[in-house]
């Protein structure tokens, strides 16, 4: 059963000819996504090159707490096995510029990357001068180590530490800089569970003057159980109650559920809008990156077939 939804009344299919338009928008919308890691889930991967294929894009997360040596070793590590990594500089967490430069230093002299995710990060207060990615970008740090690409932080449903003008501003604020300076800025966001919120807001921030890209976060398959915990911890919004709802139900804790109805929606959304910002899709692989790995490039292969009553759609691939 598939947990993840919209409030859109879903579509159906009279006839394979209108389900396969529908096939070949989702699989338009899920070539090039990216995927994360965290340093400590690298510790049980072997060999990332079993689950991805060459080249793909890789956040590394720099979670509170943990040793920035440890984002760069893992970064190092997959740019050796064929992978472009994507380190997350989480502003909170950095102590002084001085710091966040000798980290830069560290970065390009051992893996040599061009993009990086600038974040406030998860930490209530500041180990130093930063609060915010938007403290980080007016360093000039990332310019002057060759970083040419940077994603900013979005938030579809809200966030629980910034007031809803907070992230407004913040969004006026990221466009604003991407035209003076000339930085290639996208928004990274948060994982969602439902379209219609996501859909909501870009059409709010187009209205306010966003022009940035979106990578829209998608949560990977995983356990309804395991879905509501990394929610709670995340300060996902009102989507998160489809999932409550599933939970009333103790069997269903422990179901596998694909994201399959919100990459579809958005899908739709994205091939028949042409206004839609949103350009990616970013996958937080919350129950193993193995899994949703295997599925992403299913989706990607079209090796899937659409339920009829518009309800998503299933992969037809073993994906272990």
């Amino acid at each position: 059963m598939n947990v993840f939804s919209s409030a859109a009344p879903a579509a159906t299919f009279s006839s394979l000819s209108e389900a396969d338009p529908m096939k070949q928008q989702i699989i338009d919308f899920m070539r090039d996504f990216s995927i994360e890691t965290t340093p400590g889930s690298a510790l049980k991967i072997p060999d990332y090159r079993e689950h991805l294929r060459p080249g793909a894009k890789v956040a590394v997360t720099f979670l509170p707490g943990s040793d920035f040596a440890d984002t760069i070793a893992t970064a190092k590590r997959l740019k050796e096995e064929g992978f472009q990594p994507l380190p997350h500089f989480a502003a909170r967490s950095i102590v002084s510029a001085a710091v966040m430069e000798e980290n830069l230093k560290k970065l390009q002299a051992e893996v040599g990357i061009d993009e990086v995710v600038a974040l406030g990060g998860a930490v209530d207060t500041p180990l130093g001068e930063f609060e915010s990615s938007m403290d980080l970008l007016e360093t000039g740090l990332f310019d002057k180590y060759g970083i040419r690409e940077i994603g900013v932080a979005g938030h579809p449903e809200g966030s629980p530490d910034i007031s809803p003008q907070g992230l407004k501003d913040a969004i006026t604020w990221k466009n604003a800089f991407a035209e003076r300076t000339g930085a290639k800025l996208y928004i990274a966001t948060q994982f969602c569970f439902e379209a219609a919120p996501i859909i909501a807001w870009d059409r709010a921030i187009q209205a306010e003057g966003n022009k940035l890209p979106i990578h829209i976060g998608a949560p990977g398959l995983a356990t309804i159980k395991t879905l509501i915990n990394h929610a709670k911890a995340c300060g996902v919004g009102p989507s998160m109650r489809f999932l409550t709802r599933q939970a009333m139900n103790v069997a269903k804790l422990m179901t596998v559920n694909a994201p399959d109805k919100l990459i579809m929606d958005l899908a739709q959304y994205r091939a028949e809008d042409p206004n839609c910002g949103i350009a990616k899709v970013h996958m937080y692989p919350l129950g193993g990156l193995k899994k949703s790995a295997a599925w992403s490039y299913a989706v990607v292969d079209g090796d899937f077939t659409m339920d009829p009553k518009g309800k998503g759609f299933k992969v037809t691939r073993d994906i272990g």
